[in-house]
């Protein structure tokens, strides 16, 4: 169908040019389908990847500014832990320069000393009292905090600080300073006691972890703690990120580039980790590069084969189709003969003559088919039609009809009408799948007016049912069968599944029930018919009513149809208490004979 829509100028176009554009078409549909499997299967992952490292670098540097910051909780613990820190604390005026606050300050170092020993990793260690004057400290170094007054008035504002934990402030762009409490167990507070964070340690956590990208540093409140790529003297700009929802993450920004961030639940800082989009999108623009060069040289090579190739058999071909052209019913054994080397053009023509001499078995199988379709049709209508199918029926809307039930008889009379119908119209044609579950639900229908909620039945439905071709009265009489065979001894209610699937080229079709179940010699037994009938060519004997031949005689039917892609077997299920069920599967491309 595509060949023959292809048109240059309003001329049909020549089978080479055809060639070309179908396998044109085709290849690049392949190639599409490569380049998506590339793309999901190479370059998101590796982009992805790419994301996870920035995302783990920013989580080392934050991890270890945490392990910093935890070290010097520890100090203030070790230096809290002593008791005489409550007693030294002044608990109303004082002087620090008498004598009583000389021997404070002393006792206080010497605390200080015991606790801090000789590795510090610190700038200075302080203490003040209740309002927030210094008391001492223990290096006297100039960047200690001359008054606590400034962080004090604002600690209400801050959502790290509590009274009886610690907090991190920052008063100027190089100080940083650990504030913790002097609390005694019954919460009584004396003082406050800070650490002045040394910068140099600062700029090696924040430089742990780091694979070249910039790395900033912002405290709570925004203001930026450090830079990488900047002075000391430019450390008080913070640059401007995106306020994270998530604790950790990586975004664009407006730049291109990939910032990867990571919020720390303990010091309130996060840590930014800034990386140019060409670093992090280098390898995966290598993989696309390569991966398109190779597309581009596969399509060409692809193409000029193609172009040649069809050349090299075109006129072969066109022999061929005026010899094929020629060919008519009359005239079906005439040996088509098409001078060619080309293996393939020989191969061709030895399948085109086996072609009609397939044809001709198929008119006689027609023919066949034919005639059992008539047997068939004869052997439904005595088992549909038979006297007490429609006494029983008529019984019924002749009760109906008395009680008042006037939808009920319109109802049996609509599908006793539509099932008499469909049997006797047009016998020798196929009919739809969709087609053969209707008449089997009129069939059903009426028969719900007689069992009434013993009997349950249940039908697929499904637009592309109607694709599906095969031969009349083939649902039904297994349908029936169920009725008059599965639920002798089986107890109500009765259940009927018509159960139809679509996968892979195929159609299945199962039809069960929650009888009594198939004998094990009836299944060996009909199986083994099947199988003689189908090899035999449909010469078995044949009996009119709906029992093991019967069975036999409509699975040939279908045989005849499909030939070797149709699947016929019966068994007894487990479901729901057991039951029998028959199942056919076929192949979706049919073989009209």
């Amino acid at each position: 169908m595509f060949f023959g829509k292809i048109k240059i100028g309003g001329a049909q176009a020549s089978l080479q040019t055809k060639f070309l554009v179908a396998f044109a078409g085709l290849l690049v549909i392949v190639l599409g389908s490569f380049a998506i499997y590339v793309n999901q299967m190479v370059i998101h992952p590796l982009r992805e990847r790419s994301e996870n490292e920035m995302t783990l670098a920013a989580a080392k540097i934050s991890d270890q500014l945490n392990l910093y910051v935890g070290g010097q909780n520890q100090l203030s613990q070790r230096i809290l832990s002593n008791s005489n820190m409550f007693t030294l604390m002044p608990l109303g005026e004082y002087s620090r320069l008498s004598v009583e606050g000389l021997s404070r300050s002393r006792r206080l170092r010497e605390i200080m000393f015991q606790a801090i020993g000789p590795s510090m990793n610190i700038e200075d260690v302080a203490v003040y009292d209740l309002r927030g004057g210094l008391l001492t400290s223990y290096i006297g170094s100039a960047g200690n905090l001359a008054s606590l007054t400034p962080f004090l008035e604002q600690s209400v504002r801050l959502t790290s600080w509590a009274e009886n934990g610690y907090a991190l402030y920052r008063p100027s762009a190089d100080r940083v300073f650990f504030i913790r409490a002097i609390m005694n167990q019954n919460g009584k507070i004396f003082g406050y006691l800070t650490i002045q964070l040394q910068q140099e340690v600062l700029r090696r956590s924040a430089a742990a972890g780091n694979s070249g990208s910039d790395v900033y540093v912002l405290d709570s409140e925004r203001q930026l703690v450090y830079a990488s790529n900047r002075s000391d003297e430019e450390q008080s700009a913070a640059p401007s990120f995106k306020i994270p929802a998530a604790r950790s993450g990586v975004y664009v920004n407006e730049a291109a580039d990939y910032v990867a961030f990571n919020r720390s639940d303990e010091t309130g800082w996060t840590t930014y980790t800034v990386t140019p989009k060409q670093v992090v999108l280098g390898p995966v623009n290598s993989v696309m590069t390569v991966s398109m060069l190779l597309m581009a040289a596969l399509f060409l090579f692809s193409a000029a084969y193609i172009y040649f190739s069809a050349r090299g058999f075109l006129l072969p071909v066109r022999k061929l189709r005026r010899q094929i052209l020629r060919i008519n019913y009359s005239n079906m054994d005439t040996r088509v003969v098409t001078p060619s080397s080309n293996n393939e053009l020989l191969l061709l023509n030895e399948a085109f003559q086996g072609l009609l001499d397939r044809l001709q078995v198929s008119i006689e199988r027609e023919k066949l088919a034919v005639h059992e379709e008539a047997i068939a049709r004869n052997s439904a209508l005595q088992a549909q039609i038979a006297p007490h199918f429609i006494h029983n029926t008529l019984y019924l809307i002749s009760i109906a009809a008395q009680e008042g039930k006037n939808d009920a008889v319109s109802e049996m009379c609509k599908h006793l009408s539509d099932s008499l119908r469909y049997i006797v119209s047009s016998p020798y044609q196929h009919v739809s799948l969709t087609q053969e579950l209707e008449h089997t639900k009129h069939y059903l229908a009426l028969l719900h007016h007689n069992y009434e909620d013993d009997l349950k039945w249940s039908i697929d439905e499904d637009s592309a049912f109607d694709s599906i071709r095969l031969p009349r009265l083939v649902i039904q009489p297994f349908v029936e069968n169920c009725i008059e065979h599965a639920f002798k001894e089986a107890d109500a209610p009765w259940r009927i599944e018509v159960r139809v699937k679509l996968y892979n080229g195929l159609w299945a079709l199962e039809i069960r029930d929650n009888g009594d179940g198939f004998e094990p010699e009836t299944i060996r037994e009909i199986l083994g018919l099947v199988r003689s009938a189908e090899m035999s060519g449909g010469e078995e004997p044949r009996e009119t009513g709906f029992g093991r031949m019967g069975i036999v005689n409509t699975v040939h039917r279908m045989q005849l149809m499909y030939k070797n892609r149709l699947f016929f077997n019966m068994y007894n299920h487990s479901d729901d208490g057991g039951g029998a069920a028959v199942q056919i599967i076929a192949s979706l491309t049919e073989d009209f004979y």
